[in-house]
């Protein structure tokens, strides 16, 4: 296994110059000699534009070390069509999306070290409307995999998100552990991490705080051959979104199971934690467990409306599937709305159990109340409710 700094290969660390061929060739060149590692050193910043990983290559990003996105367009090589910006369907006459750090069908690839990966949000906004900024469709993921084994991503801090943070899709045997995504709340589809028709995945020990969903489990439209997602473990990690803290769903053509969610702190989001089917997928055997959920009011321009626990079956466009064996264990949540458990009929939601979960309402912000956010639901936007002011659940029979 080498190592390859990739300053041998040209990089300026100027933060002006395009620095992504020599990162390229570094990648490259490491890939050939059977891998090893790509050193991004210390003290500089190195611009750059799409940056392919191969197999067997691990990017390690050095404490004091940033590598930042360019606000080019022209820089970014790599075009994906989403169905991200189109209402979670496909749709040719949208924008492509870019990608910073991207693979497909790599194996035993990680991205490591204590330093920073800069996503270049903040060159991508048209307009800020107070409360939400207003962004093109054709920006960049900070991080996109897809069809790949074996990944790794370790310790690193990911700043200023234009678009999904971290999106994996099709990729299987994952470790996700201790990075820190810090995207700005105002920023919408920037997503902390995205886990796409992936199997096998931990997230463990990590801090997020982004615009949209946190975390979110999804089976998207573009990628069908990679099947579901399923065998998910997230733990110990605290999460802040002005959407969903986590999420089971919304962007989902196929089955989600097998999910446990543990030991997390939510502070300061839109809505807690959730299970949110809107398209054809069926989820099933979801586990919420051990968490501190905080949830409040905010603006409309944002899904939720404070809701800890919100549990849905209701068509975003024409057809929905079902939801299935979801427990939420040992939760304790303090919030400005109680909790949302419904289905657009009969048989859509069974199986849904709250052991030992105890909401306090409390008011602390000065936004109207007295509704829950059905969104992604085309058919109606709000569901009035006059919820108890505190709610506490009682043992499921033996």
């Amino acid at each position: 296994m080498t190592t390859t700094d990739i300053r041998e290969h040209g990089a300026t660390g100027d933060g002006v110059t395009n620095d992504a061929p020599a990162i390229q060739a570094a990648i490259d060149a490491c890939h050939a000699a059977g891998g090893g590692t790509v050193v991004v050193p210390s003290g500089a910043t190195y611009l750059t534009g799409s940056i392919e990983l191969k197999s067997f290559v691990e990017l390690h990003v050095e404490r004091g070390a940033t590598l930042a996105g360019s606000g080019v367009d022209a820089d970014y090589t790599t075009e994906i069509e989403v169905s991200a910006l189109s209402s979670g369907v496909l749709n040719p006459a949208n924008d492509h999306a870019l990608a910073l750090i991207w693979a497909r069908d790599a194996e035993h690839v990680a991205i490591t070290g204590a330093g920073t990966i800069d996503g270049a949000g903040r060159h991508f906004v048209d307009s800020d409307n107070g409360y939400i900024y207003r962004c093109p469709n054709r920006r960049p993921f900070t991080v996109f995999l897809t069809g790949c084994t074996r990944v790794t991503m370790r310790d690193v801090r990911l700043v200023d998100a234009a678009l999904w943070c971290v999106r994996l899709t099709g990729c299987v045997d994952v470790l996700v552990h201790s990075i820190t995504i810090d995207a700005d709340l105002k920023y919408p589809n920037a997503d902390g991490i995205d886990l796409d028709r992936c199997r096998q995945v931990r997230i463990s020990d990590c801090e997020i705080s982004c615009g949209d969903d946190a975390i979110s489990l999804k089976t998207c439209e573009e990628f069908p051959q990679y099947g579901i997602t399923e065998d998910i473990v997230i733990t110990n990690c605290t999460l802040q979104s002005t959407s969903s803290a986590v999420v089971v769903g919304v962007d989902a053509v196929a089955d989600i199971r097998n999910v446990v969610v543990s030991n997390c702190v939510v502070r300061g989001s839109h809505r807690g934690l959730a299970v949110n089917l809107g398209q054809e997928g069926n989820f099933s055997n979801i586990l919420f467990s051990d968490c501190i959920v905080e949830t409040r009011h905010f603006s409309d321009d944002w899904w939720g409306h404070g809701e800890p626990i919100y549990v849905s079956a209701v068509p975003w466009h024409d057809k929905v599937g079902k939801i299935t064996n979801v427990r939420f264990r040992n939760i304790l949540a303090r919030s400005e709305n109680g909790a949302y458990i419904a289905g657009h009929e009969k048989g859509l939601v069974t199986g849904v159990v709250l052991e030992n979960v105890r909401i306090e309402l409390d008011r602390w912000t000065s936004w109207p109340g007295g509704e829950y956010d059905r969104r992604p639901f085309e058919q109606g936007r709000r569901s009035t409710s006059t919820p108890r002011p505190v709610c506490t659940s009682t043992p499921p029979p033996t």
